[in-house]
């Protein structure tokens, strides 16, 4: 029988402190196995929303003096050239540009504007985050149907030192913000190939990976 699901009120990941980041994940329960998909299916189901620390490209045709590559600061906002603190975050690509299309036509006719993400991130909602013995500890934006495995291709792996199968998995219920913990079993997954270990993932999914004991 599988025990209860331990929940807990929404506090900071960090409050959780180094002695839970090591704790045994014994007797927490467990995800279904994900169901693998191909890559066409792994693509994004919606456009991407744009984060802080996005890098993004500005592409004004024809005005490359107001074309620019820029970062989105942590308060959501870029500059371009003739638009200061531009509002960004929770902006679709495609929003973002005919929004600067808007403010630029005050100063050329009809400009036609085209903004790329080339540095991904996304707003914390919509991001996985991976903390402890990861070989490259790191938050990775959110697509459709993405797995345990994928996002442990994306931090490299486990380090020599890592517990992977001591690993748990915590959610928040965007709705009630209610944590959930669930025991994860990665080094089944990634040294035994054990595919009932791959789980799917969902935006703002936190994996705590901790030290072996040994």
């Amino acid at each position: 029988m599988i025990a209860s699901v331990k929940r807990y009120t929404l506090p900071a990941i960090c409050a959780l402190g180094l002695a839970a980041c090591g704790a045994s994940n014994s007797g927490l329960p467990e995800l279904p196995p994900a169901k693998f998909s191909s890559s066409s299916e792994s693509e994004p189901a919606q456009n991407y929303v744009i984060g802080p620390l996005d890098t993004l490209q500005v592409f004004v045709w024809r005005n490359p003096e107001l074309s620019t590559s820029v970062t989105v600061r942590p308060d959501g906002r870029i500059t371009t050239p003739l638009i200061d603190d531009l509002e960004v975050t929770g902006k679709t690509p495609a929003a973002l540009a005919k929004e600067i299309e808007e403010k630029l036509s005050v100063y050329i006719a009809e400009p036609i504007v085209q903004v790329i993400v080339t540095g991904f991130q996304g707003p914390l909602s919509k991001q996985v985050r991976v903390v402890g013995e990861a070989t490259r500890p790191s938050a990775i934006p959110y697509r459709n149907k993405l797995t345990l495995l994928d996002v442990m291709v994306n931090v490299g792996g486990l380090t020599e030192f890592a517990s992977g199968d001591g690993a748990r998995l915590i959610r928040v219920d965007p709705d009630t913000g209610t944590q959930t913990e669930y025991a994860l079993r990665i080094e089944s997954l990634l040294k035994d190939g054990d595919t009932s270990a791959n789980v799917a993932i969902q935006p703002g999914d936190v994996i705590i990976i901790p030290e072996s004991a040994f």
